[in-house]
């Protein structure tokens, strides 16, 4: 097993957090609608000790945005930027994530990285970010270090176009969503992004045995929009972890059936279903239930699917890291994080 799990793409994994770091606010997507409930979320991360920064233009609006894309564009790129950041909070979702990676990429240059010695005794920059407990190397201290990004829903289109550039995100309520959380799901975000062991999910196991993948959770409706962009990730050695809300049964199945024409579907290893919440078909129309549509176009893929895990739109929502190694265990039903 541990072979096999050597044989993965690994992903940089930032530094875990702690108490006094600060964290900065951005809202790339829909327009903040959900005031008090976005309150609850930062004075959550408030009580943990974090230092949550907001900027004054966060209840800006442009139509169902938060605002122009160049102005969404800029505070994401502000943030990642900062060198004292070391996490970037999404307020919220709903949609235009996407609009803001167009012509846009995630700047790696004169990040900090792990070196090693290189033949003429000169320091080499390697493909791996420092993480703790390795100290950095004194010429690269003042650098930057990569930081967590944290939300799910929209903000898969950012966590999946990260990974694409190599580093692992958090698929995790946002702020608008974290206070309707159970005390578990909380304190599991935070053992997450500060380093602590995370528990094993429980879901439904369809059969299929046990496999080791890569982990790359998020929503379906987003990531379907994805295909045939370059945010798509590769999908060799993947676990594909998703969940959906309020998506009638016959727009799940269009949306499958798409993941299947096009071939994407083909080097997955594995996949993991959460929630697909309020997703009943229309009143009064003949339709198949949203789990005869999952069974009917995931079932004859020949790969370990485990279904009714604990994450998604509607409470609880455990976080999940993005690039890692997992086991999918179909047979039982559980995923486990490394």
């Amino acid at each position: 097993m541990q072979s096999k799990i050597q044989n993965l793409k690994s992903k940089i994994v930032p530094p875990p957090l702690k108490p006094g770091d600060l964290l900065q606010v951005i809202a790339p997507s829909g327009a903040l609608r959900e005031f008090e409930a976005f309150q609850k979320g930062v004075e959550i991360w408030r009580s943990r000790g974090y230092r949550v920064e907001l900027y004054p233009e966060i209840e800006d609006k442009w139509g169902y945005l938060a605002g122009k894309d160049e102005h969404r564009r800029d505070r994401l790129t502000t943030a990642w930027k900062e060198r004292e950041c070391r996490g970037i909070l999404c307020a919220r979702g709903g949609f235009g994530s996407t609009r803001i990676l167009e012509n846009w990429s995630w700047e790696m240059e004169g990040m900090r990285k792990q070196g090693k010695q290189g033949k003429q005794g000169k320091k080499e920059l390697t493909d791996n970010y420092f993480f703790p407990p390795h100290p950095p190397h004194p010429s690269y201290s003042s650098l930057p270090t990569p930081k967590w990004l944290i939300g799910f829903s929209d903000i898969t289109a950012l966590l999946w176009s990260l990974y694409t550039v190599g580093i692992s995100g958090v698929h995790a309520p946002v702020l608008t969503t974290l206070a309707s959380e159970p005390d578990w799901s909380i304190q599991r975000l935070f053992d997450l992004v500060e380093g602590r062991p995370l528990a094993p999910l429980k879901g439904c196991g369809w059969g299929g045995g046990v496999i080791t993948g890569i982990l790359l959770p998020g929503n379906l409706t987003v990531a379907t929009h994805l295909l045939g962009t370059p945010m798509l990730p590769d999908m060799d050695g993947v676990i594909l972890a998703l969940e959906d809300v309020t998506e009638a049964p016959y727009r799940i199945d269009r949306m499958l059936t798409q993941w299947r024409m096009s071939g994407a579907l083909s080097k997955v290893r594995g996949i993991a279903l959460g929630s697909f919440s309020r997703c009943e078909p229309p009143p009064n129309v003949p339709s198949f239930s949203v789990e005869e549509v999952l069974r009917d176009r995931l079932g004859d893929l020949g790969i370990p699917i485990v279904s009714n895990l604990p994450f998604g739109h509607e409470a609880p929502n455990a976080a999940l890291p993005v690039g890692v190694p997992v086991h999918l265990d179909a047979d039982n039903g559980i995923l486990s994080i490394f």
